[in-house]
């Protein structure tokens, strides 16, 4: 068993046919394949739409009871005006999810660009019935990232509560210089912001956006290779999450994490062997 979790922004991805996937698997097999080689998943469809009952009992048939699931809390929730509106939709949310049970570990709340520090009081209100490490919180206002009152305010808010604040990391991908519309659309999509690598938890959460060239990753990740590292050793679990342009490439890049980090913790089991050898790596993009 690792002593952290890794994964990658879904299971379900069609161009993983024919390398972490046999060609030819069936869409019922994926989330077990995807569970023998990773032990986490970003809950990225979640944020768009709830899940149907239905849906839920599907993955509850299928998803391995070691596997964490972070289910991102669905959009009307965290974009939809006042937070403290939205506390019975949370609810109704977390019921909804209850079939996985502690599978789901923990929940996401990624919070759009326009939720500053003036709206700290609906944050410390909407995260009031959870427990510690039942949530992580992902903000994107610069205000939160000037290492100024507001963003100590946000700090000391959530460490407070056990609620971890997500690490997002995207020099990597705002480092490549290329046309592919895969890029530029990422590009588009993810926030610039600085680092902010903190630990408010025993499960310190990390997002990974990488260049579609594998290499050139590793600069990036060294650093974070180190943190990540130094966190187990104090006896924390982090979740480390990778991600590439249009994810392609995330199993691989996943795959090169921990290859890594087995140098920095000797002793560190390898990842499973995949159903197929990772092909070549590189998409080819630039």
């Amino acid at each position: 068993m690792l002593p952290y979790y890794l994964g990658c922004p879904s299971w379900s991805e069609p161009a993983w046919r024919g390398v972490l996937y046999p060609q030819g698997s069936r869409s019922a097999d994926l989330l077990p394949l995807y569970a023998q080689v990773f032990n986490a998943v970003e809950g990225n469809t979640t944020f768009y739409a709830p899940p149907s009952v239905q849906t839920v009992a599907r993955w509850a048939e299928r998803m391995p009871v070691h596997l964490r699931f972070c289910a991102k809390l669905p959009r009307q929730i965290s974009h939809n005006g006042d937070l403290r509106d939205q506390l019975s939709a949370a609810e109704n949310f977390r019921r909804l999810l209850a079939p996985l049970g502690k599978r789901v570990a923990p929940f996401w709340l990624q919070l759009p660009a326009s939720f500053g520090p003036q709206r700290l009081a609906e944050l410390a209100a909407f995260i009031e019935p959870w427990q510690a490490e039942e949530l992580a919180v992902e903000v994107r206002h610069p205000a939160f990232f000037a290492k100024a009152e507001e963003e100590r305010s946000l700090n000391r808010l959530l460490l407070g509560r056990g609620i971890e604040r997500i690490c997002l990391d995207s020099r990597a991908l705002f480092s490549c210089v290329s046309s592919a519309p895969a890029v530029l659309h990422a590009q588009t999509k993810k926030p610039r912001l600085p680092l902010r690598p903190t630990a408010f938890s025993q499960s310190p959460q990390l997002r990974f956006i990488g260049h579609p060239e594998l290499l050139a990753n590793d600069p990036f990740m060294a650093p974070w290779l180190d943190k990540v590292a130094g966190w187990i050793e104090e006896g924390r679990t982090p979740y480390v999450f990778l991600h590439t342009a249009d994810n392609r490439l995330a199993p691989q890049l996943a795959q090169r994490f921990h290859q890594q980090l087995m140098r920095r913790l000797p002793g560190l089991a390898a990842l499973p062997e995949w159903v197929v050898e990772p092909k070549a790596e590189q998409l080819g993009l630039l």
